[in-house]
């Protein structure tokens, strides 16, 4: 019995910890945004249209190491446990950050990118621990819990990136390096393990690539149904972080404060859906309408970043685009339930290697579409393009939904 009491407490602590990493962590990544655009144009010499193809390349090496390794990692993480696996992948992001700040030309960031992208497990792991101590009519609050670190990161990060970025470009990648290595050594002294040895299983390496990863996904009826509406919404949510710096810059001429006032903005909004909208909506409305709310909204979103004519529209279409942090708690909680305890790092390490997938694509096409409608051959001036394809993207993603969810197994439990 009183095993049974010191559980949930354990769990809470555990969760607690997986909460500031994620935090940390995110600060990090936040503190870079508002400053990379300058520093690939400082390191080119060539402008924002130029400069967003070559973001968009290093978007592509980053997600193309990740696509490749990830279900590696989530298979190590099924045999070794999740924390050295977490601890791993922050000290490559600090590494990272420490290359990017001290890079004397482009090629170095395309290594730093190289190095975090292969290690860059530390979401997927996540979402790995909170499935081992979560009992499965929870995992949709709590599998948010990530999408909250992530936003309220979001909030701290991009607005200090904003403020050191007016002392120089370089500046916020030492802060990230800085709280990257904190981080990691957090999790080296205070981080528990949470996979039980008996939920342990032998490392296989046919399993421990994306072919194998997602092929072995077939064992589980629905799952590849869902991955194709996944794919679409991150193919969408990704002309965010590989646009939206560019479009503003090129469009309203923002500063870097500016920038990160913005996503300072976003990241607020995104942890009011994932740290509180979505443990109140999910279990009143079920995780099948919370897709579409998810969906739906943020389409409506980017049709707004699109035709904005003002800065005060790109604020006003963070609304409705937030709401996109509905999406992939639903949809993992739903995934999570048909995998045992011993598959759940499979599982979300071929989840990550199909999210990778698409944002190799993402960007490449995204940034293309930018720069093309923001150049000077472009048949009309139309910067907001790749926003446009993005709400086209959310669409289709809902009309698939709507014409499976009915046969789906994976969308059955009862809400």
């Amino acid at each position: 019995m009183t095993d049974a009491k010191q559980e949930p407490i354990a769990s809470r602590y555990a969760l607690a910890f997986i909460f500031v990493t994620m935090l940390v962590d995110t600060i990090g990544l936040g503190l870079i945004i508002p400053v990379a655009p300058k520093i690939i144009a400082e390191l080119t010499g060539e402008g924002m249209s130029r400069a967003s193809e070559w973001g968009g390349w290093l978007m592509f090496v980053f997600c193309a190491m990740q696509f490749l390794c990830a279900p590696l990692i989530g298979n190590l993480s099924d045999r070794f446990g999740r924390r050295p696996v977490l601890i791993a992948s922050l000290l490559a992001l600090g590494v990272d950050y420490l290359i990017t700040g001290l890079a004397p030309t482009i090629a170095w960031l395309f290594i730093g990118r190289f190095l975090s992208g292969i290690a860059g497990a530390s979401y997927t792991t996540a979402n790995a621990y909170i499935a081992d101590v979560t009992p499965p009519e929870k995992r949709a609050a709590n599998f948010a819990l990530v999408g909250a670190a992530f936003s309220l990161g979001f909030i701290l990060g991009p607005a200090l990136g904003g403020l050191l970025g007016a002392y120089g470009a370089r500046v916020p990648f030492f802060a990230a390096a800085g709280l990257s290595l904190a981080n990691a050594l957090f999790g080296i002294f205070v981080l528990k393990e949470s996979l039980k040895p008996q939920n342990r299983r032998k490392f296989e390496l046919w399993r421990a690539n994306p072919l194998g990863a997602l092929k072995a996904l077939h064992r589980f009826p629905g799952i590849y149904v869902l991955l194709s509406v996944l794919v679409l919404m991150r193919l969408a949510h990704d002309a965010n972080p590989a646009v939206f710096s560019f479009y503003v810059y090129a469009k309203f001429n923002w500063t870097t404060q500016m920038v990160g006032y913005a996503l300072m903005a976003v990241g607020g909004l995104m942890a009011i859906v994932y740290g509180v909208l979505v443990r109140i909506v999910v279990p009143k409305i079920g995780e099948t309408a919370a897709v579409y709310l998810g969906l739906l909204g943020a389409a409506s979103g980017f049709a707004v970043y699109a035709f904005a004519t003002a800065s005060w529209m790109m604020f006003a279409g963070m609304v409705p685009f937030a709401l996109i942090g509905f999406v992939t708690p639903a949809l993992n909680s739903v995934m999570s339930k048909l995998v045992g305890p011993k598959e759940q790092g499979e599982l979300q390490g071929a989840l990550a290697c199909v999210g990778s997938l698409t944002s190799i694509v993402a960007p490449l096409l995204l940034t293309r579409i930018f720069a093309y409608f923001s150049g000077p051959k472009a048949p009309v001036y139309f910067p907001g393009a790749a926003f446009l394809a993005a709400s086209l993207f959310l669409v289709l993603a809902a009309l698939i939904f709507t014409r499976v969810k009915a046969s789906s197994p994976a969308l059955q439990p009862a809400e």
